[in-house]
This record gives C-alpha cells, structure tokens and sequence, in this order.
C-alpha cells in the first residue's frame, strides 16, 4: 500500500513538473515574442525575462530583436541622361511592432526581406532617375541614402518594421559605358599632360634664353674688364719703357736691338732679304750703334741673304 502511494506521489510530481515546463518561457534581451491563443495574438512585446502560458492552449512564437541585414542583389537602373549602372545596396532593419511584423509577414523573415528589397529598389530607381552619373556617384549619394531611409520608413510602418539604414555599396557602369567613360578620362588626362609639357617646354625655354643672356652679359663685362686692364698695363710698361729710354737712351736702344733679332732669328726656315746698311743692323758695325760703314759690310748696290736659321752672312 505505501508502495503504491509513493509511485502516486511520484507520478503527481512528474506531472506538476512537465505542466511547469510547458507553462513557463524565457524571453531574452535579443528577442522579441507574442503570445498566441489558438492561433491568435494574446500578448506581444514580452519583456526579457520568465513568462507564464496554459500549456496546450498557449504557444510562444519568437523573433529576432536585432538588427536584420538586407543584402540585395545588384539591380541596374537608368540615370536621367539615359546610362544604365549597377546599384549594389544592403539596408540595415528591425522589428518595431512585433504584432504588426506578425500578422503582416506572418513571422517569416524572408518574406520580409523581398518586400523590403522591392521597396528600395524602387526608391533607387525613382532616384537615380532624377540624378546624372556624376551626381549618383560623388555628388549626391549620401543625400539619396537619406532619402531612401525616411521613403522605406513610411512604407514599412505598416509592417511593424524599421528601416535603420540604407547604404549603396558600389555603382558600376556597363560594360560599354564604362569604355567610353574611361576613354574620355584617358583623353583628358593626355589633354592635361600635353598642357603641362607644354608649359614645361616654354618654361625651359625661358629659362634657357635667360641663362644665354646673362652668359653674354657676363662674357662682355668680362671681355671689357680684361681690356680696361690691358689698357692699363700697357700703358703702365710705354711709362716704363719711357722711362728706361730717359735715363740711358743708347742702352734701351741696344737692348730693343738684341730683342728684334732674337725675335727675328729664332727660326731656321726662314730666310729674309735685306739691306745690311739699314739701320737694323746698326749694331753689327758698330757696337754704339753709330751705322755700318763700307769696309765691314757690303755695298748697297749688291742684295745679301742672311740665312736667319743659321745666323750667318753669305
């Protein structure tokens, strides 16, 4: 008998267990939940913590509290001058009214997704036909990210979702366009070098025909400056010279002799033809320079050669 009354007990407390089990759920912070009663919503936004449900007559539905990432798939679109390019996009969403999201997605998350995807791409679309390519590209392109986030925002409301952020990760031309693009960047950055070799060119030029000038200038200031000094010591030797030839006229004279004939014979290819009675030998008939007389030197009538090499009279 208290064999059996403890397999009793022991089957009550089993049971009490297992209905706590059922009656009780968790909700944690990264989490949302609803409360549903035979497939109908009872209570939503749990917050984190214990909850008590009947068992079998409740059941607990939870959804992901954090912030969802939409990656779309490229789409081209066409710009106001006609161009299609490629608009690669993501968006950063949540759940904002857990029962809304519930009953108009019907809890699935990718359902949510392709609705949320088809709601940016036509916001891309409307805007990027608004836009030229310069303008989607550096100009604007955080402005139509604004635009998208408060459009997608009041779209979705109705959805129980927020739009946190929208974000273009890239924009690609055609495969076409982006040849003639690239065709038109190349051609302008030949034009732009072309323009800076050119300055280049001239800048040198400029640069040459003033060193050229300055080489001149120097050169005749130079040139100048060694005549004036030429001048100068020229006639500081004729004051020299003057002066030797005042205190002993007969030496300088014999002295500018013995110079003359060393200039004169200092080569034994050449051969001169001359008077010997002329006053250039003067000093060769006489050692005071007083003339050649006829004893010591031939006639004037008769021509003589002095072979200068040798220094002899023939």
């Amino acid at each position: 008998m208290d064999q059996n009354k403890s397999i009793g007990i022991v089957i009550v407390v089993g049971f009490v267990l297992i209905m706590a089990m059922f009656s009780i759920f968790t909700v944690s912070e990264r989490e949302k939940a609803i409360l549903l009663r035979l497939g109908k919503i009872e209570k939503a936004d749990f917050d984190p913590g214990i909850h008590l449900k009947i068992p079998f007559i409740n059941n607990v539905t939870k959804f992901d509290g954090r912030v969802l990432t939409m990656d779309a798939e490229p789409e081209t679109f066409l710009t106001a001058e006609k161009k299609n390019v490629v608009v690669d996009a993501f968006v950063k969403w949540r759940i904002n009214d857990v029962a809304q999201y519930f009953t108009a997605m019907g809890g699935d998350e990718r359902l949510a997704n392709v609705r949320l995807s088809q709601i940016i791409k036509n916001g891309l679309r409307d805007e990027f036909g608004k836009r030229t390519i310069q303008e989607v590209v550096s100009g604007e392109r955080a402005e139509i990210m604004d635009i998208l986030v408060v459009s997608a925002n009041k779209e979705v409301e109705e959805f129980g979702m927020e739009v946190v952020d929208v974000r273009i990760k890239r924009i690609d031309l055609k495969g076409d366009i982006s040849e003639a693009v690239y065709q038109r960047m190349e051609a302008e950055r030949t034009r732009v070098a072309n323009d800076l070799r050119s300055l280049g060119a001239e800048e040198a030029e400029r640069i040459q025909a003033d060193a050229d000038r300055q080489r001149t200038i120097i050169l005749a200031e130079a040139y100048r400056e060694s005549e004036l000094l030429r001048g100068e010591g020229d006639a500081v030797a004729a004051d020299i010279y003057a002066q030797a030839f005042n205190k002993d006229s007969e030496f300088f004279a014999f002295y500018r002799s013995l110079n003359a004939y060393k200039e004169t014979f200092n080569s034994k290819s050449d051969v001169m033809v001359i008077e010997p009675g002329t006053d250039f030998f003067r000093f060769f008939g006489d050692q005071n320079g007083a003339g050649s007389n006829s004893s010591s030197v031939p006639s004037s009538g008769s021509n003589t050669g002095f072979n200068v090499g040798s220094n002899e009279v023939d």
